[in-house]
């Protein structure tokens, strides 16, 4: 099973994803973690180049293209192959992450879009997307937060350093979009404790479980 996890800055997508990978596992599960950018050996290297908070004058187009090519080797290198082993795949954002933050953030066709990621991802498409839920001055706040504690307002803080206006409109891109795509997507309010969310999430993923 292919599980992809999506929400603004801030939402605590890391943890939960820790979670549900000790939760899988215990259920005697193979769990591959992985993520976009980033989740290829290309992906390493254009990620520096899409969070990095000197690349403020990429282009939207310049953005896009970076993005769907480190997804198209991510999916060809890392996704399927893991799948084809009967592994559960648990993505850290992935093609809906483009949809919304280049169409509904940026301003893109999100239809064109979508036909973009349909040539990324060459027909791996997610059983189950994640949604995490929270307001963006909440959300942003705590990645500040985060990435003051780990040291990477610069190397990984190019989202972070827009506009709030900018992850206020992410927030209703992705509810808008979760909307239209409701047989994969599931939304969790992402306010509460990491033990609360995550009753939420593991509900989700043993109901999709269960129907697969």
């Amino acid at each position: 099973m292919f599980i992809t996890f999506e929400g603004i800055e801030g939402t605590g997508k890391t943890t939960q994803i820790g979670m549900l990978k000790e939760y899988l596992e215990s259920k005697g599960r193979e769990v591959l973690l992985t993520r976009e950018p980033g989740g290829s050996r290309v992906g390493t290297e254009l990620r520096k180049m899409l969070l990095h908070v000197e690349s403020k004058d990429l282009t939207s187009l310049a953005e896009l293209f970076l993005y769907l090519a480190d997804r198209a080797q991510h999916v060809a290198q890392i996704v399927r192959p893991a799948l084809e082993e009967g592994k559960v795949v648990i993505c850290d954002r992935f093609a809906d992450s483009t949809v919304v933050y280049q169409g509904y953030g940026r301003g893109l066709d999100p239809k064109m879009l979508h036909e973009l990621n349909e040539i990324a991802v060459d027909g791996t498409w997610p059983q189950l997307t994640l949604l995490l839920d929270l307001d963006a001055d909440t959300g942003l706040r705590r990645a500040m937060t985060r990435n003051m504690q780990d040291g990477t307002s610069q190397a990984e803080g190019r989202f972070e350093a827009e506009h709030i206006s900018f992850h206020n409109r992410i927030r209703e891109g992705y509810l808008t979009w979760a909307a239209l795509k409701k047989e994969r997507f599931k939304v969790a309010d992402a306010s509460g404790t990491p033990e609360e969310v995550f009753e939420k999430v593991r509900h989700f993923v043993d109901q999709r479980l269960e129907e697969a």
